[in-house]
């Protein structure tokens, strides 16, 4: 399992500060020249681990010219949506739920994250899903 707050804490050179002063559709930020990350105050747990997995993904990547910031955008949050779901445990949420955001609370991630993962499964992770919940389709006794 992967823990993003212990792979930001190996950043030893980056700091993590709070702010209430982060727009509101922004969960944090990453500055390259402070080495700092900042994270909005009133995050919930799933939220919190979700946007520093996040920025800890856009510190390992290096900085970006502004135009290709939205492609950028996507690829972070599609690597950090890789490292917090795994294939297993996304394969278990569905077998009981189709709700994005019911399974995002059993994977303790946020809707976002979710979407990312979903969004970005190659065509041999889609096969492997379908395959699981074919299984667990079978598995489960009918209920009339």
């Amino acid at each position: 399992m992967h823990h993003p707050w212990r792979a930001f804490q190996a950043l030893r050179e980056w700091t993590l500060k709070w702010s209430h002063d982060l727009p509101e559709d922004c969960q944090g930020t990453t500055c390259f020249d402070t080495k700092t990350v900042t994270m909005a105050h009133g995050l919930t747990q799933a939220e919190r681990r979700a946007t520093i997995a996040h920025e800890t993904q856009h510190i390992l990547r290096g900085p970006v010219a502004p135009y290709v910031q939205t492609r950028e955008e996507q690829a972070v949050e599609t690597a950090a949506a890789e490292l917090l779901i795994p294939l297993e445990a996304l394969a278990e949420a569905l077998a009981w739920s189709m709700d994005e955001y019911e399974i995002a609370d059993e994977l303790w991630v946020d809707v976002e994250m979710v979407k990312a993962r979903m969004a970005a499964l190659t065509d041999e992770e889609s096969r492997a899903l379908n395959a699981r919940l074919d299984y667990l389709e079978l598995q489960m006794p009918v209920v009339d």
